[in-house]
């Protein structure tokens, strides 16, 4: 007898759970971030993060990759997004120091994105439709682990 069940269709693919699971550890980690001071050069949650460490920091955790220290090169990395396609875990990159690409943070989700902003501040979430945040906003790309190459083989969990 005929099956019940559609097949899907080739021009649909659905994501590989894989690489939703790996996504969302990714959000955890910067999830995991919030309150953390802001230092500029900083690199882990006990020290503090500037805005490029910390996505270094959650990338590196969440999928044992290092992507580049700061936020020029994280701006090569992966592919662009147009802003109507942002999906959890892109990178979004806004233009905070009349400098391109001058700053990033991880986006979250409902036009939500979590990042490092400043001297004084703590890691936080805010908005990318603010008047301040789309103001500066500068694009978004998305970094798959398949696009960063082979893992880090000095990292271990």
């Amino acid at each position: 007898p005929p099956s019940a069940v559609p097949s899907a269709s080739p021009a649909e693919p659905t994501p590989a759970p894989a690489r939703t699971a790996q996504r969302s550890e990714a959000l955890l980690q910067a999830l995991l971030a919030l309150g953390v001071d802001y230092r500029n050069g900083g690199r882990s949650p006990t020290t503090g993060f500037d805005c490029s460490g910390l996505v270094a920091h959650v990338y590196r955790e969440a999928w044992g990759v290092r992507l580049p220290p700061d936020t020029r090169g994280q701006s090569q990395a992966g592919t662009p997004v147009p802003q109507a396609d942002l999906r959890p875990g892109d990178l979004v990159f806004f233009n905070t120091q009349k400098r391109p690409f001058s700053h990033v943070g991880i986006y979250l989700g409902d036009d939500r994105f979590v990042h490092a902003p400043r001297t004084g501040a703590q890691v936080r979430i805010e908005s990318v439709r603010s008047s301040y945040w789309s103001a500066r906003y500068d694009g978004a790309r998305r970094v798959e682990p398949v696009d960063l190459g082979q893992l880090d083989s000095n990292y271990s969990h």
